[in-house]
Order: C-alpha cells, then structure tokens, then sequence
C-alpha cells in the first residue's frame, strides 16, 4: 500500500512530464540510460516507465535502438528506493504518515502530491516494522524453519520465488523490502535472498510483456529486451552469489543494507556492462524479433 500511494504521488506530480522527458533525452544511448534511471526514481517503478517506452514505441514517437539504454537506466533507478528503504527509518513512520495525511488535505495539488510521497514512505517504514514484528514467532517455528532451511539449500527455489512474487504484485521494491524484513531476524540466509532479488528482477518485466501484447514489433522488441536482458543478468550473477554477498557484508554489517548493497551491485554492474554494446543488443534482439512487414 506504501509502494502505491507513494507512486500514485509522484505521477501527479510529475508523471506527465515524464513523457516529453523521455522523448527529450534520447538522442545517444547515455541521454537514454540517465533518463531511463531519473524516470524509475521520480515514477518509483520500473515497471511504468518500461509500460511508457514501449507506448511511446508503439506510437513511433521513439524507435527500438533508443529503448535500450533507457531499459539499462531503470535496472539501476530502482534501486535507489530500495536504498532508502534499506535506511530503516521505523521510528520515523508514524510521524511521516501525519505529516503526509495533513499535506494531503490541503488545496494545493503540489502539497497534496507531496503528501502522498511522504506518507507512502511512512507506510513502507510502517511495514517493514510490522513485518519485522511478525518474523519473529515465524523464527521460532519448526515448520517455518524447515520450509526456509529446504530453499537455503538451492538458490534456484529463491530465484523462483521472486520471480512469481514479483509478477504477481508488479514491484521487485516490495518483494527486495519484504526480503529484508526476513534477513533481519536471520530467516533465510544471505544467499538465497539474494536470489530471491535476482528473481525479482526477472518478476518486474511481466508487467511489460502484458503491455506489449497486441503492439507493433518495435515494441515486443522492447518488452522482450528487458527480461532477456534481466534473465540473462540474474543467471550470470547465479554463480557468484557468495562473492556478491561477500562484498555486501564487507560494506555493512546491516542485513537489510547489505542487500540492498548487492542490488545496487548487481544492477550497476549488468546495465553499465551492457551500455556500451547498446547499438549490438538492439541489432540481436531486432533479430530475434525481426518486423514482419520486411
């Protein structure tokens, strides 16, 4: 419920200016990544702005080849709310949540867009604490304990698991903060969390996919970029998830940071690989969905 009023804020604020923003911003594949990362953070979905690029495609006002770097910006704008989600600010929930219910009930759209923001960052906070409440009878339980000790065992299980969550709830945000909410009472290991975030990164693309039925080619094109893209990603990192975690744990000791860390990692390291190959992921994915009417 946080994730969506604190979106449904910022589209009101901003969200009609992203699209002009989008059209702006790219001429070159760096124009595209920025944009495609100021757009996921203002917007705070990935989701949306991918459902915006591939309408903006489908109407020919911005070709394939320009999609792919603003594909590359999301990856790495979204986790700039799982960051800030990671910076467990719980005692600040309630006293965000009235600030943000007494902006809203002003005149002004521009503070009640406002107060949607804050409030739905009081909601996440209010969330996290709750959940962190409620893991931990789950820590004490036998069943609960063997379900989780069974997928610790096979990072596959976890990478499914996010995967499905994800799509089902349209926000690798909230399934990388319920993730977090879990490792800080040692539910799961480090590990299999962080597969858990690898698969919801695979999970997020559903909801494009589903936007590019019934569109042109160009637009397929870009919906199918963006999961082969994190598929391909996330099964790269699969093997190295003890490295990853390893480099989590040497920047904090905190649980919920260090995977909030790994994500950072994890994207950073997948999209700025892939900017510089913009040109030549286009070219193979326009082969792999080639237009029909050629």
């Amino acid at each position: 419920m946080g994730m969506y009023v604190m979106r449904t804020g910022f589209h009101h604020l901003a969200g009609k200016r992203m699209e002009a923003f989008l059209l702006r911003f790219t001429r070159t594949p760096v124009h595209s990544f920025s944009s495609g990362l100021l757009s996921t953070f203002v917007l705070q979905s990935s989701s949306a702005v991918t459902v915006l690029t591939i309408g903006l495609t489908q109407s020919g006002v911005i070709r394939f080849p320009q999609t792919v770097g603003i594909i590359l910006g999301t990856n790495v704008g979204t986790t700039v709310t799982t960051e800030l989600i990671a910076l467990r600010l719980e005692e600040l929930a309630v006293p965000m949540l009235l600030i943000g219910v007494l902006m809203w009930l002003q005149r002004r759209l521009t503070l009640r867009c406002i107060g949607l923001i804050v409030a739905g960052f009081g909601l996440i906070f209010l969330g996290i604490d709750t959940m962190q409440v409620m893991a931990k009878p789950l820590e004490e339980s036998d069943t609960f304990r063997s379900l989780f000790l069974t997928s610790s065992h096979s990072i596959w299980i976890g990478l499914l698991t996010g995967t499905i969550f994800t799509a089902l709830i349209h926000s690798s945000s909230a399934t990388t903060a319920i993730t977090m909410g879990l490792m800080v009472h040692d539910v799961m290991s480090i590990e299999t969390a962080l597969a858990v975030v690898l698969g919801a990164n695979i999970g997020t693309c559903f909801t494009a996919l589903l936007a590019s039925i019934g569109t042109n080619t160009a637009s397929r094109q870009a919906a199918w970029l963006h999961t082969l893209f994190n598929a391909a990603g996330a099964l790269l990192f699969l093997p190295f998830l003890s490295s990853l975690a390893s480099a989590a744990q040497f920047l904090t000791s905190d649980p919920a940071m260090q995977i909030a860390h790994a994500q950072t990692i994890f994207n950073l390291i997948c999209s700025l690989l892939g900017l510089p190959f913009a040109a030549q992921i286009a070219r193979f994915i326009q082969w792999l969905i080639p237009d029909q009417k050629r």
